[in-house]
This record gives C-alpha cells, sequence and structure tokens, in this order.
C-alpha cells in the first residue's frame, strides 16, 4: 500500500508538474518580451526550473524541486499583473465599441458596423447609430459558419424585427492592427473580448461571400418576450464591456459559450454539453434539446439553412437578410427548450 501510495503520488505529481511546465511555455512563449532573444532566455530558465522539478520528483528529493516551486510562483504573480485594455491600435472592424441603452420599449445602439466588404480583408467602412422599436422584435436566429477546421464554427446570435433589419451580435477577439487570430494564443490572454453589433449583410456577407465559409442559419425556438430577455443581456454584456475590458479565452471566453451562458440565463435547466465547447456540433446540440425546428430530419434543416449560394445571390442588397431566410424553417412555439 505504501508503495502504491507512492506510485500514485509521483504520478499526480508529474501531471501537475507537465500541466504548469506546458503553460509556463506558453505564457512566456506568447506574453514575454517582443524581442526574441530575451524571450528565448527566459524559455531557457524555464526549461532548467522544469527539469529541476522533474529530477525531484524522479529522486525523491524536493529541496530542487523548490526551485521550480518559486518560478512557478513569480509566473503566476506576473501572471496576474497582464491586464485587458480597450486601448490599443485596433483593426479597423473591430476599432470601435458597440454599446446600448434600453429606454422603455425602445433600444438604442451605437456604433453598429455595416461594412461594405470589397475583399476578405477590405472594405468601406461604415458606423452606424441605430434605433430598434423592441414591441417589433420578433425572434432569434443563429448562424454557424465553418472554414474546415473539424468541429469548430464561428456562432452570430441575430434578433429579427418586423420593421428594422436584423440586428446581430458577433463575440469576437479584438485584433490589434496587422495581427492574425490563433486559437493556441487564444489561451493566453493574447486578445482582449469584443461583442460585434452588426448588420447582417456586413458579418454574415463577410463570411459567406468574402471568405468562401460555409454558412448555415437556423431559426430558434425563442419568440418575442424571450427574445426580449435574451437581447438584455447581450446589451449589458456589451456595455460592460466598454467600461471593464475583458480577456478572450479560446475555451472558456468565446463566441459559443457566452452565447450560451446568456440562455442560461434565461433557462437555468440548460445543461452544458461537449457540442458546446465544439461549436461545428451545435446545430446538432439545439436540434436535440429542441431549439429549433424538430419536423424535418436534421440532415434536411441543415441543406435548408445553407445560405451561400443565396448569399451571393444577394450580395449587398436591401433585403439581403429576408433572401438568406427563404425556405428555412421557423418553429412557432415559444418557450424553453427541452434542456
Amino acid at each position: 500500500m505504501r508503495t502504491g501510495l507512492r506510485v500514485a503520488t509521483g504520478l499526480i505529481g508529474g501531471l501537475v508538474l507537465l500541466a504548469t511546465a506546458v503553460w509556463g511555455y506558453g505564457a512566456l512563449w506568447f506574453q514575454g518580451p517582443d524581442a526574441l532573444s530575451p524571450r528565448l532566455a527566459l524559455l531557457v530558465g524555464w526549461t532548467a526550473c522544469v527539469l529541476a522539478g522533474l529530477g525531484a520528483l524522479a529522486r525523491r528529493r524536493w529541496p530542487p524541486g523548490l526551485v521550480y516551486g518559486l518560478a512557478l510562483v513569480g509566473l503566476l504573480g506576473w501572471w496576474s499583473t497582464l491586464t485587458p485594455s480597450n486601448d490599443r491600435d485596433w483593426a479597423p472592424d473591430v476599432a470601435r465599441l458597440a454599446t446600448g441603452r434600453i429606454e422603455g420599449d425602445r433600444l438604442v445602439m451605437r456604433n453598429v458596423r455595416d461594412f461594405d466588404w470589397r475583399t476578405a480583408d477590405e472594405a468601406t467602412e461604415r458606423w452606424e447609430d441605430r434605433t430598434y422599436d423592441l414591441r417589433r422584435l420578433e425572434g432569434v436566429d443563429v448562424f454557424f459558419a465553418t472554414w474546415g477546421v473539424p468541429g469548430i464554427a464561428h456562432v452570430i446570435v441575430s434578433f429579427t424585427f418586423t420593421d428594422a433589419p436584423p440586428l446581430a451580435f458577433s463575440i469576437e477577439i479584438r485584433r490589434e492592427r496587422g495581427e492574425a487570430y490563433s486559437a493556441l494564443a487564444g489561451f493566453f490572454r493574447q486578445y482582449e473580448l469584443i461583442i460585434v453589433a452588426a448588420d447582417e449583410r456586413d458579418v454574415i456577407g463577410v463570411r459567406s461571400n468574402r471568405r468562401g465559409e460555409d454558412v448555415r442559419l437556423y431559426r430558434l425556438r425563442i419568440g418575442p418576450s424571450h427574445a426580449r430577455q435574451l437581447i438584455g443581456y447581450y446589451v449589458a454584456s456589451l456595455n460592460a464591456l466598454a467600461e471593464t475590458p475583458e480577456f478572450y479565452n479560446t475555451l472558456l471566453d468565446n463566441c459559443t459559450t457566452l452565447a450560451f451562458g446568456y440562455a442560461r440565463e434565461i433557462w437555468p435547466t440548460l445543461r452544458p454539453d461537449w457540442r458546446v465547447v465544439l461549436s461545428g456540433f451545435g446545430p446538432e446540440y439545439a436540434y436535440a434539446i429542441g431549439a429549433v425546428d424538430t419536423s424535418l430530419p436534421f440532415a434536411e434543416l441543415a441543406e435548408r439553412g445553407r445560405i451561400a449560394e443565396r448569399a451571393r445571390a444577394a450580395d449587398g442588397a436591401p433585403d439581403f437578410s429576408a433572401r438568406i431566410r427563404e425556405g428555412v424553417p421557423r418553429p412557432r412555439a415559444d418557450g424553453p427548450p427541452a434542456g
């Protein structure tokens, strides 16, 4: 028993050391000095500390392990000093933060993005202030955009109105000018978080028509009353980000997990599911809990929701949003999903 306990303790200690060591490499690589030489020097020093920790485990001599322990404490202390900011040289498409205020039945939005995209990277910039009548709020739709990475999709939630174009919310990284997205860097406080409020011709059109992504549209089983609650959470969140910036996190704070969190505020019975993390399987999850139309087989629903051809035909048209919804069924019921 004593031998087994020693083995178990060694395995647990080894796993903890391995996990923290890998995290330390990522933290130093992505958040270390901009210059390569001092960054490499820090990584070499970290490697020496990791080897000291491994030696302590292997020989069961704990004093060398203090070297690693102190290095880890120091690294965590430095990590805690990293703070997000709203004051950087941002890429044009995320240069402005949307804000909103609800005045009775009226929603007033500032900095709604309505870019005219010429290519995947170039656009005529246009930011607008828009007013919506919440009494005309009709429902909620969700778009899943994929680009060939298995199990991964970008999720955009859009609120539809009977008398105005839909208002889409896209939870994204806030890139600095010239910065590219890396899922790995997203684990290490590389990016700030932003909620883009946009016209669908912009935020959907750039994905389907300029980037060539496979975009699917699903109309949710959410009527006006719940839609109004949900849009309130989005408005509150983007206002909070304008006041207090936050870091994006690839696993915990992303386009899917945050949207799921808002839905759970309304329907606490919704259970976490692996398909929320692997967002490319999100449509299957929505179908399983009855959040979308289930009168059709899922494969047919997904095919009807493929908007690429309709989006290209309606490129930049004033009725873009109506045309991409042609043939996509919308459930009639207003109530919580099955959970």
